[in-house]
């Protein structure tokens, strides 16, 4: 039977070649400018982004188009399938689709969040009230302060989110409010003006625009990390259970006997290249590798720990590569391997990660907490003083002067608390100073909502 969140008949009805046609249209106006620009497919997305990004992107401009009316027969896909397919839907499936019909997106602020059941939504761009929302997956990844935009569409008796929810960095924001004011406002208008529904729902576009220009920039700013093999650098490392009776001297024979292998010490190896060819072309990116003081590269390294035998290398290629090598030479003496993999941003949030545990280890919590806030209190402290490129180079105390510094002091405040509840440890010191000294102090506590 159909959930109330089940498209998959409208989302069918929508091949029929009058519907497919306007849908092509709301589908440039959503991404043409994008694909036009950068000169590539919609699947280039996918590739770039992954499928979830671009299902989610494909949801956007689909819900947009679900709202509007075509000069075809019936004039609005959603009344026109409940005519003819809708004693197919239950109640329920029936009332998301109409709700989604009228639904309009915008930016949100959320707050009070409680994961994996509910948050409140302030409207970034109407005003009103915060609207509290009905959410099990969001809401296990939001955090305070986080913006996002999305369609809320009352649904039995609650507000739930309509499937296209992106979040929004304050780059993105930025430049959908230049749109907004470009398209409503008055020519070089500071504010965002009034908006009102029917005006916000002809230019949904403008919110996966400004999502996807700022995060392809973003994400094809990073330089690709390869190998000199041109192989996309991803740690593996490759475990291999000796087998029951084998000895470490037994592998350690076998080894010895395998060209490449230059031995450190009698339990690690480098693994070399033997025949020196040309470093790969990095595509835009860069191209690590090691090589020893005599100019040969470094494949990967073989280590005996115990029970087990361990390939490390940089690329899957190297260790497929390396994994062949190993079981040919040495047999039946290695049982079938287990092989973790890293990547780099997995590598780099691990370290400081480690670090933090072993200072942790010798420093009881609760005092490296208090070190910890106490550091932060002077550091947050002496800014208050300081000016800040977020107050137009004013200092806080400078800024809230004024009804316009008040709310940007508020948006600054809020990106602290934001960045600081991101940290991967929510017990970490970082993750549990607060931050209601400043707003106190500044006097605008009452704005903290």
């Amino acid at each position: 039977m159909p959930t109330s969140h089940d498209l998959k008949g409208l989302i069918k009805f929508l091949a029929r070649d009058e519907w497919s046609e306007c849908f092509d249209e709301v589908f440039y106006d959503h991404f043409g400018p994008v694909l036009d620009t950068a000169d590539m497919d919609f699947e280039d997305i996918a590739e770039i982004l992954g499928e979830v990004w671009a299902m989610t992107l494909w949801g956007c401009a689909f819900e947009d188009f679900l709202t509007q009316e075509f000069e075809v027969e019936g004039g609005n896909i959603v009344d026109e399938y409940l005519k003819r397919r809708g004693w197919k839907e239950n109640a329920q499936a029936k009332a998301y689709m109409k709700a989604l019909r009228t639904s309009v997106m915008s930016l949100y602020e959320v707050s009070e969040i409680v994961p994996g059941t509910s948050l409140v939504a302030r409207d970034l761009i109407r005003g009103g009230e915060p609207i509290a929302v009905s959410e099990g997956t969001a809401t296990k990844t939001l955090k305070q302060w986080d913006r996002i935009a999305a369609r809320i569409v009352p649904l039995a008796g609650k507000n739930v989110f309509g499937g296209g929810l992106l979040p929004f960095t304050p780059e993105a924001t930025e430049a959908l409010f230049d749109g907004l004011r470009n398209t409503f406002g008055k020519k070089n208008a500071k504010k965002l003006p009034a908006i009102n529904d029917a005006d916000l729902q002809s230019v949904a576009f403008m919110f996966t625009l400004s999502w996807l220009f700022d995060t392809l920039e973003r994400t094809m700013e990073m330089p690709a990390l390869q190998n000199s093999d041109g192989h996309e650098l991803v740690f593996h490392d490759v475990r291999f259970p000796l087998a029951s009776g084998t000895t470490q001297k037994d592998v350690t024979a076998q080894l010895n006997t395998i060209p490449g292998l230059s031995t450190e010490n009698g339990k690690f190896w480098n693994w070399l290249e033997l025949e020196p060819k040309p470093t790969a072309n990095a595509r835009a990116g860069q191209t690590f590798d090691i090589t020893l003081d005599e100019g040969a590269r470094i494949l990967g390294n073989i280590e005996l720990k115990g029970k087990f035998l361990h390939l490390a290398t940089n690329s899957a290629e190297r260790a497929q590569e390396g994994t062949n090598l190993i079981q040919q030479r040495l047999g039946n003496l290695v049982r079938a391997p287990l092989t973790e993999i890293r990547t780099v941003e997995q590598m780099i949030a691990e370290r400081p990660a480690r670090k933090r545990q072993e200072r942790a280890s010798e420093i009881p919590p609760e005092i490296a907490e208090q070190v910890v806030h106490q550091f932060l209190d002077r550091q947050y402290r002496e800014t208050l003083d300081q000016p800040v490129g977020m107050l137009g180079n004013k200092t806080p105390r400078q800024a809230v002067k004024s009804a316009a510094g008040r709310k940007k002091v508020v948006e600054w405040l809020k990106y602290l608390e934001n960045h600081s509840s991101r940290h991967p440890n929510p017990a970490d010191p970082m993750a549990t100073y607060s931050f209601e000294w400043m707003w106190r102090e500044l006097g605008v506590l009452d704005l903290r909502q």
